[in-house]
């Protein structure tokens, strides 16, 4: 069963698109960096399965942030023009093509369009072969969204590698909490990854965490269907014999919605309820097509769990009336990395002079900067990753207004959920995550 996108996102496909045309005509390599701009470069999916439901999100809260900081227009402490005075340019360029082909394309980045910093990177995959060339080439970049824990074990003591918004830890030790405080009778869990290493290491975190806090209970299934496969009838088949109490999965993107809408249709999660850690992004398309109960999670206090503060408040309405669709994580943690790159380099920068590489890096370490989603601190591996709390919900479509939310709400702290620094996760949970502090 294919999965129907709402027409506002192929508005949105194509406003992305219209970005890459007119940055590439605005940002020749023989003009790159000459001419007083701060030069971005943004990498996000613009085609394939994932442009739909995360890419184009996340560039089109990237036009409008950009847009709105070259005009001054953003609330404080943000309402300085630009970058440190300078107008922002962005190079935008597509994340499809595998890690290969973007390590390529960070370099013809740095090396040709000259960029000051780049943000970007969806695929964990990605992030894992981008983050060694960023130390060699000396180049601020900013993962704004790839999950994977082993980001910074790869890169042991990075000095221009920066992860903006959460790991995959996080949010697999927040929905173990959350089970076993909504659920006390969960005896049994299956298990449906993507077979890369988010899905790999979300379910290990995952099942890690819910055998320390429940250690009866039983795996009766585990199912890794390849990335992007898009039909899932046998592993459907599989998890409807096994009749867990809950399936967990880490599934995001056009693959989520497809196997939710899958799965629904053969009555599958009215048996074994399932938990989503990406489930936010389809929250506006569910509708009636997927029962109420759904855990949903949205990779930290992004999307439909984001709090009120004066940068949401400013956020969310503008993204929604220029996009005809609400700003999902992806979208919240895109501007989270402007915000970011924009705190670290005023922080450090000469007043109204280009900030240099030193400055960006200098600025971000340990940083602590205010977004839509709240405060952000870049708190572990060094001060180059951020730190935040985590919340999950349930789903809830209200037939009169057509539209789905979230119930049962549940919030918990960083200090909860993230292991100290020097130590893995796997090590941390295995140990019984000494030093948790959970309310």
């Amino acid at each position: 069963m294919r999965v129907s996108r709402p027409s506002a996102r192929k508005a949105g496909l194509a406003i992305a698109a219209m970005s890459v045309a007119v940055s590439a005509a605005f940002a020749p390599a023989a003009q790159a960096a000459d001419n007083g701009k701060f030069r971005l470069g943004i990498v996000t999916f613009l085609s394939g399965s994932a442009a739909g439901p995360f890419g184009v999100p996340a560039a089109n809260a990237a036009k409008l942030t950009v847009e709105a900081l070259n005009a001054g227009a953003l609330p404080a402490p943000y309402n300085k023009k630009g970058i440190n005075g300078m107008e922002i340019e962005t190079v935008i360029i597509d994340e499809n093509g595998g890690a290969t082909k973007q390590v390529e394309e960070f370099r013809n980045l740095v090396q040709r369009q000259k960029v000051d910093a780049v943000i970007g990177y969806i695929s964990s995959g990605d992030c894992l072969a981008i983050a060694p060339v960023a130390e060699e080439l000396k180049t601020p970049t900013v993962f704004f969204d790839c999950g994977t824990s082993r980001l910074f074990e790869t890169v042991k003591s990075p000095k221009y590698s920066f992860r903006t918004g959460l790991d995959a830890v996080v949010d697999n030790v927040a929905l173990a909490r959350y089970v076993t405080e909504t659920r006390p009778n969960l005896k049994s869990v299956a298990s449906i990854q993507q077979n890369y290493s988010f899905g790999q290491d979300s379910w290990n975190d995952f099942i890690l965490t819910l055998k320390h806090l429940k250690p009866e209970i039983k795996v009766v299934s585990e199912q890794w269907p390849k990335v992007m496969q898009g039909q899932y009838g046998a592993e459907i088949s599989a998890l409807s014999v096994a009749k867990a109490d809950l399936v967990h999965s880490s599934f995001w993107g056009g693959d989520m919605e497809a196997l939710m809408l899958q799965g629904s249709a053969r009555g599958l999660f009215d048996k074994s309820p399932i938990a989503l850690t990406c489930g936010d992004t389809g929250v506006e398309d569910f509708k009636d097509k997927v029962p109420n109960g759904v855990i949903i999670g949205a990779r930290g206090p992004y999307g439909i769990f984001a709090p009120q503060n004066p940068l949401n408040d400013w956020f969310r309405p503008k993204f929604t009336a220029q996009f005809k669709e609400w700003p999902t994580y992806p979208a919240y943690k895109m501007v989270q990395a402007i915000l970011a790159v924009k705190a670290s380099a005023e922080k450090t920068g000469k007043p109204n002079a280009m900030p240099t590489a030193d400055n960006v890096i200098q600025g971000m370490k340990g940083l602590t900067f205010e977004a839509p989603s709240g405060t952000v601190r870049m708190a572990s591996a060094g001060g180059h990753q951020a730190v935040q709390g985590v919340s999950y919900g349930e789903y809830q479509y209200d037939p009169k207004t057509k539209k789905g939310s979230v119930t049962k709400v549940k919030s918990y702290a960083a200090e909860c959920l993230m292991p100290p620094d020097g130590t893995t996760a796997a090590d941390w949970i295995k140990a019984g995550m000494p030093g948790a502090k959970c309310k």
